[in-house]
């Protein structure tokens, strides 16, 4: 029986589906090789996961001393070790110098500056089982795909609250969302918007292309986890499986013409600090693999889904958080530092002045209830929401906010000519 058979049925699964899922979760010799590629894959020439995973793999933070953080604090260049040093248990006292240094490395590159976006799910079909993911296939909730007429009401309703950049999201489902039926979405997008983004399934360099051709500016891709060993544990069935397939995305939309790529683990899956340094190292070998083009991070936490008993989140509190975005930009001083709504007003609020470049504003993770929130009715044709928001403050709220602390806020700084 095929695999993804069972994805597209939002009530209760069939007895056969709870029969495959329930053997996915206790018998690992049912799952497929997650390291080995899958028909249709491409594979490109790249050293860059070897050393990724080299690095990560032979990270000990537990050797780190204070004095290796101030010698990184006071060196004018983070290098690898550096970086290593700052991510440490040894770094949390010192949690204040390098908030200091990361609001210079900001000041310096971005200015006063935060940008402000919104996302646009668009479906929520999947075919992959990942076990922390409300979309997951096996997880009963309401299922939804907006056609055309629908996406644009959508992006007219957040276009006319005045955002003008916006990052389009669907569930992992080739059958149900294809390249075709996103790419359609990126024409209208255009329309609306100066900025255009994409979250969706990994894809081959030349569909990136023809992507990027109807509108695409962007892609982000959550690696979710470094730690492949980990990885194959939270993800039994569906193309996400792959691994390597899903570390190369951003290199194969460079590959492809896209003129930004965005990186970010889910923190709480596997050793924070660990996946904190290999998505910074992704970034740092692509950036000078790719120097012209345009990197950013995320830095997402585990947040609570429908249905979800599955996955117990590895703490990784605020303090944590701000450890490794301070890290980050001392880093990576040219790369965009995104917070979503997953975090609280009081820490984005606080980030933005330190490290932060990008906010999200009127989020919604659900499916066609963009106007229902803005206007406070009630989503009933509404498609389930993949996990729950902290922070559900308007645009108008967003920029008001931004601007009573001094800061600037940005909508768009591209020019087309």
């Amino acid at each position: 029986m095929a695999e993804n058979q069972f994805f597209v049925d939002s009530g209760a699964l069939s007895e056969e589906a709870l029969r495959i899922k329930h053997r996915l979760e206790q018998e690992p010799s049912a799952r497929k090789n997650h390291m080995e590629y899958m028909e249709g894959m491409e594979r490109i020439d790249s050293d860059v996961m070897d050393k990724v995973l080299g690095e990560m793999k032979r990270y000990d933070y537990s050797v780190y001393t204070a004095e290796d953080v101030c010698r990184a604090l006071e060196s004018d260049r983070c290098t690898i070790e550096d970086f290593k040093a700052l991510l440490s248990p040894a770094a949390a006292p010192f949690l204040e110098r390098m908030a200091a240094r990361a609001k210079l490395e900001t000041g310096k590159h971005f200015g006063n500056t935060v940008y402000i976006f919104t996302p646009l799910y668009i479906a929520n079909y999947c075919e992959n089982y990942c076990i922390y993911c409300g979309f997951n296939c096996y997880n009963n909730i309401r299922r939804k795909k907006l056609n055309t007429e629908e996406i644009e009401h959508e992006m007219k309703v957040i276009a006319d609250s005045g955002i003008e950049e916006i990052l389009m999201l669907t569930g992992e489902s080739r059958s149900m969302s294809d390249v075709k039926y996103i790419g359609e979405a990126c024409k209208l997008a255009s329309r609306y918007f100066r900025n255009v983004g994409l979250e969706i399934y990994p894809v081959n360099s030349d569909e990136y292309r023809y992507l990027h051709e109807c509108g695409a500016d962007y892609i982000t891709v959550f690696q979710e986890t470094y730690d492949s060993d980990k990885y194959e544990t939270l993800h039994l069935m569906g193309h996400k499986r792959v691994f390597p397939y899903r570390f190369e995305a951003q290199e194969r939309a460079l590959m492809g013409g896209m003129r930004g790529v965005g990186f970010s683990a889910l923190l709480g899956l596997s050793d924070f600090r660990k996946d904190a340094l290999a998505t910074a190292l992704h970034v740092y070998y692509l950036q000078r693999k790719y120097p012209h083009a345009e990197f950013s991070l995320s830095c997402p936490r585990l947040r609570p889904i429908i249905n979800n008993d599955k996955i117990t989140p590895q703490d990784v509190h605020e303090k944590e958080l701000c450890q490794i975005l301070c890290a980050y930009r001392i880093f990576l001083p040219f790369a965009g530092i995104t917070v979503s709504s997953r975090e609280q007003k009081h820490f984005r609020d606080g980030i933005v002045k330190i490290a932060a470049t990008k906010v999200s504003a009127g989020v919604s993770t659900g499916i066609g209830d963009h106007e229902d929130k803005y206007q406070g009715k009630d989503a009933e044709n509404a498609g389930d929401e993949q996990f729950e928001i902290s922070d559900d403050r308007s645009f108008d709220e967003m920029y008001k906010d931004i601007s009573s602390e001094g800061l600037q806020p940005v909508l768009n700084d591209y020019v087309y000519v």
